[in-house]
């Protein structure tokens, strides 16, 4: 069986980085600050929402979270994003993604800030990792990928890397991010979806396979050579009668057939999921860092 890459136990180490950080910011009279906001009532958001708040007061930043009505207008979420922008105790803004259908997502993401924009999906930090510009933010999902695998000790430098699927949230970053000429990077990257052609047969020459197509179970023993580490970015609900909830969480992997193949695999859940959290905590910390170090100058 392959062995697991704990991605808890990955985003306790960085957890435990970041405190000293923030330490040091404390004392100097800074304390990092994210908004997140979320508009609607959509289950899963709501969660995530409050994992992310619950997170944040946890390591002792400022946080605050603008729920805001499912009827909220275009022109009022441009608003309150206004006066987070302006607002200097705010280092970090997170809009919640989906939003209602009456607002255009794109432009919302257009008029944050950029050094406040931690997702990393404003077009200025799109174009900076695209050129390697270290100073943008790159998002979250993809950046908690490329460190499970570089805290897993998995060679990226020179490897064969296979990314399912093209969103903008993880499959094009992830990619850019592995290309990048740097240390835990370097990569071969193919990038995969629904229109192309031969896909088991290169899946199965990749290295490194990471699954963000947003199906359950989708990738099987077929796709995977033997020995390759397999990265399970989905989080898919599937029905289940014996599950008191009604159903369990599985991956894009199919997971116990792939792991009689692989020599490193992340679980669903406990793999991908605490890294994204952890990741946007470290974005946070960067965004100040950057903010309060131009205040300075």
């Amino acid at each position: 069986m392959a062995t697991l890459i704990n991605g808890r136990a990955v985003a306790e180490k960085i957890y435990t980085e970041l405190r000293s950080e923030i330490a040091e910011l404390k004392s100097g009279g800074v304390t990092p600050g994210l908004a997140v906001v979320l508009v609607g009532d959509n289950p899963a958001s709501r969660a995530y929402v409050r994992a992310k708040d619950k997170m944040c007061r946890d390591l002792g930043l400022h946080s605050v979270k603008l729920e805001l009505p499912a009827a909220t207008t275009q022109k009022e979420l441009l608003a309150r994003v206004e006066e987070l922008n302006r607002d200097p105790a705010i280092h970090a803004i997170l809009v919640q993604s989906p939003p209602p259908k009456q607002i255009d997502e794109a432009t919302i993401v257009r008029a944050l800030n950029p050094e406040k924009d931690v997702d990393g999906f404003h077009p200025l930090n799109v174009a900076k990792l695209a050129i390697g510009d270290v100073t943008g933010f790159v998002p979250c999902t993809p950046l908690g990928c490329q460190r499970l695998l570089i805290e897993s000790g998995v060679e990226i430098e020179g490897a064969h890397v296979v990314v399912l699927g093209r969103s903008m949230i993880v499959g094009k970053p992830l990619a850019l991010l592995l290309m990048q000429k740097e240390k835990g990077a370097n990569a071969t990257v193919t990038v995969m979806h629904s229109r192309s052609r031969k896909l088991t047969e290169i899946t199965r020459s990749a290295d490194i396979l990471i699954a963000a197509i947003g199906r359950s179970e989708f990738v099987k023993a077929e796709h995977v050579r033997e020995g390759a580490v397999v990265i399970d970015v989905g989080i898919n609900r599937v029905r289940d009668a014996a599950n008191e909830r009604g159903y369990r969480l599985v991956g894009d992997v199919a997971f116990d057939e792939v792991a009689a193949k692989a020599s490193a695999i992340t679980p669903v859940p406990g793999g991908v999921g605490p890294m994204t959290i952890a990741m946007l905590m470290s974005n946070t910390l960067k965004a100040c860092r950057q903010q309060t170090q131009a205040r300075k100058n």
